[in-house]
């Protein structure tokens, strides 16, 4: 690799001394030597050596100015001019606040598309001058200044997937990516488990539908895991959605390895497949949904009654639109291994409803559905009917907590 600078400053201040004060053979040898080490060449060193540690005067800035030859000149301190200060640091965590806690790669878009919305609201405090530096605020500066506040966010839940024995030979596994990931309609499903702490009787469930294409998320209640209610869910999301569904991909549980779900895969001619066992990665798609669509609204409580899952149903009704029409999204576009690292090259940030709209696989009588969907929601009021859904759903886990507390 060779000397740094600073370790070549320091091997010349050493030589300089004894090489001034050599003859002309010990001169030679010490040269060779020098060169040798520094990589320096012979003109330029011998220079180097008879000049290092004098002083001369030199014209800088139209004055002279005493400079020693060696002698690293001292830096001017630099004066930082703050851009985003401490109203911008306020109005950003109300808004990351507000959005669901979300990575400046993902939260820069929506605030660029939708800045005139949030001016209006007169709660979140932007003005002209605010609103100037939000859109211009880059993704790297957004997760340095909520870096803190991030970290007290963590947490983590545990898996409660019970392999199907039924019908594994009849639905094949997906050992490699066959789907066209161009065209939507490919879906991945799972089911998210709100047991709390204990994981025995009954309790809901989410079903989760993503869409491997253009990452649409379909979110349903289920009452426990029966696979009836999964299939219902499924049904429930094939009819809502706003393009067509042509196959689904779920890991080996028994709530989707079953007769019902497979015959009625046959019936609307969907493809049906599952991943391997014990290979998470398998699904990715879904996996990443569950933490960022379900956990970070519901959290990880016990949710097992009646009361409990029509909220959770109305927390779904209200989130489902806001995560496909406003919030984006990062696709992997290609991998490139470089010795033993692999780089990850990601396209830009989109939600759900734009990757649609410039997909050429959708139909032009579905961009017309989904613009005029989009055109009757506002960010903010669906936002705050997600956060009321939710408020409810909590306060009702609360009620129950405390009559079985006695209180």
């Amino acid at each position: 690799m060779g000397l740094s600078m600073a370790q070549r400053r320091a091997v010349t201040n050493e030589v300089a001394r004894r090489y001034r004060k050599a003859d002309k053979r010990e001169k030679r040898r010490i040269l060779d030597e020098f060169c040798a080490t520094t990589g320096y060449h012979r003109k330029y060193a011998m220079q180097l050596l008879n000049r290092w540690g004098t002083s001369e005067l030199r014209r800088i800035d139209g004055a002279l100015v005493k400079v020693v030859i060696g002698k690293p000149r001292k830096r001017a301190k630099r004066i930082y001019r703050r851009i985003y200060d401490e109203p911008v640091h306020k109005a950003l965590r109300e808004v990351w606040d507000l959005f669901d806690y979300q990575c400046g790669k993902r939260l820069v878009p929506l605030l660029r598309a939708n800045m005139p919305v949030l001016r209006a609201q007169p709660e979140l405090g932007i003005d002209e001058e605010l609103a100037g530096k939000l859109s211009q605020i880059s993704p790297a500066t957004v997760d340095r200044i909520l870096k803190s506040d991030r970290a007290k966010l963590q947490i983590k839940g545990r898996s409660h997937t019970r392999h199907g024995p039924l019908l594994k030979h009849q639905i094949p596994i997906r050992t490699e990516f066959r789907w066209d990931e161009r065209k939507p309609g490919f879906f991945e499903l799972d089911t998210v488990h709100h047991e709390g702490t204990l994981s025995s009787g009954e309790y809901c469930c989410t079903l989760n539908a993503t869409d491997v294409s253009c990452g649409w998320v379909e979110l349903r209640a289920v009452r426990n895991r029966a696979h009836r209610w999964v299939k219902e869910a499924a049904i429930e999301i094939r009819a809502d959605l706003p393009f067509e569904m042509f196959g689904i991909d779920s890991d080996n549980g028994s709530e989707f390895i079953n007769h019902d779900l497979l015959a009625w895969c046959r019936q609307h001619d969907i493809q049906f497949t599952r991943g391997r066992p014990y290979r998470k990665n398998d699904n990715c798609f879904v996996e990443q949904k569950n933490d960022l669509a379900v956990r970070r609204t519901v959290g990880y409580y016990r949710f097992d009654t009646d009361t409990e899952y029509e909220a959770l149903q109305d927390v779904y009704r209200a989130l489902c639109p806001l995560l496909n029409y406003f919030y984006a999204s990062m696709k992997l576009v290609e991998k490139v291994r470089i010795g033993a690292k692999v780089k990850k090259v990601y396209d830009e940030p989109k939600p759900p409803y734009q990757r649609l709209i410039e997909s050429d696989a959708v139909p032009e009588e579905v961009k017309a559905t989904l613009r005029e969907r989009a055109g009757r929601l506002h960010i903010v009021k669906q936002k705050r009917l997600v956060d009321a859904a939710v408020s409810k759903l909590m306060r009702l886990y609360e009620q129950k907590k405390q009559q079985s507390l006695g209180l």
